[in-house]
């Protein structure tokens, strides 16, 4: 079972990947120097009524085992400890020990 901070990271990226494309239009309108300044503000006030988990900057790569949220490895989305013991013990694809 994932904890908290796992879910909740799942979730902001759900809520982002949703609400992207729309989120990027209303970002582009309102930055868009050539359109009228009321376009641009009305644009602007959309953007302001997205949620909170509608910003990009909110998703944070996080360890999928133990919920982490530094040293993460992003191919395998696990920590550099879980890393090991996965690779120790062979769970993980094309990956061994070095040794020489």
């Amino acid at each position: 079972m994932p904890n908290a901070r796992v879910l909740r990271d799942i979730k902001a990226r759900n809520v982002v990947k949703a609400s992207e494309v729309l989120r990027r239009a209303y970002l582009y309108v309102a930055r868009n120097e050539t359109l009228s300044p009321q376009v641009r503000h009305q644009a602007q006030l959309q953007l302001n009524t997205f949620g909170k988990y509608t910003r990009p900057t909110t998703v944070k790569n996080r360890c999928t085992e133990s919920g982490r949220g530094r040293g993460i490895i992003s191919e395998f989305a696990l920590c550099r400890y879980q890393f090991r013991l996965k690779a120790l013990k062979l769970e993980l694809p094309g990956v061994r020990k070095a040794s020489w």
